[in-house]
């Protein structure tokens, strides 16, 4: 049985959850998520707590049951909470600034990135004399989170050598030695 499937999700005061024609709805105070369930896995909700259950114990039936578990988990702290991912530029000359939902990255080309965020994600950038560059990413849906966090980092990728780049706040770095002379 899946262990991450069968674990109980316990829903705060403030979000509430509803599921139609497959369809899982949660809203809370940060905003609105919906997930689309695939057929046989439901939800049951009582006092407060979700429970997910799958119609058999197919491979199938058992990945499954375990990630609509994790997405539901995720949209119900994401409504209630809201999730955030930090991002720091390392290299000389690397900059980041943003313009409501325009970012603007200087990270060595001889041009500078300017990317458009969604809606649901808000960004603040924060540039210290001193330190390197942090851009704050905060959004309510882990996902798009991720993959707008990922499509940042994208555009210049922590080197091995140096340890340029653009990474997450934390993130370790192998180095590797350069050539021996």
């Amino acid at each position: 049985m899946s262990r991450i499937g069968k674990s109980i999700i316990t829903v705060p005061a403030g979000v509430t959850i509803s599921q139609e024609n497959g369809v899982v709805t949660v809203k809370g105070p940060k905003g609105e998520l919906s997930q689309e369930l695939l057929e046989g896995i439901s939800i049951e909700q009582k006092d407060g707590e979700i429970t997910v259950t799958r119609p058999s114990d197919s491979k199938q039936h058992k990945a499954l049951h375990g990630l609509y578990r994790s997405l539901i988990n995720n949209m119900v702290v994401g409504t209630a909470e809201g999730f955030e991912k930090k991002l720091e530029l390392v290299g000389v000359g690397y900059r980041a600034a943003h313009q409501g939902q325009k970012l603007d990255l200087a990270l060595g080309f001889s041009h500078s990135i300017v990317m458009e965020l969604p809606a649901e994600v808000k960004v603040d950038t924060l540039t210290e004399k001193g330190k390197n560059p942090i851009i704050t990413l905060a959004s309510h849906d882990k996902q798009l989170l991720g993959m707008v966090a990922a499509k940042i980092r994208s555009f210049r990728k922590p080197e091995p050598y140096k340890g340029k780049g653009v990474r997450f706040v934390g993130e370790i770095v192998r180095r590797k030695a350069g050539k021996s002379a």
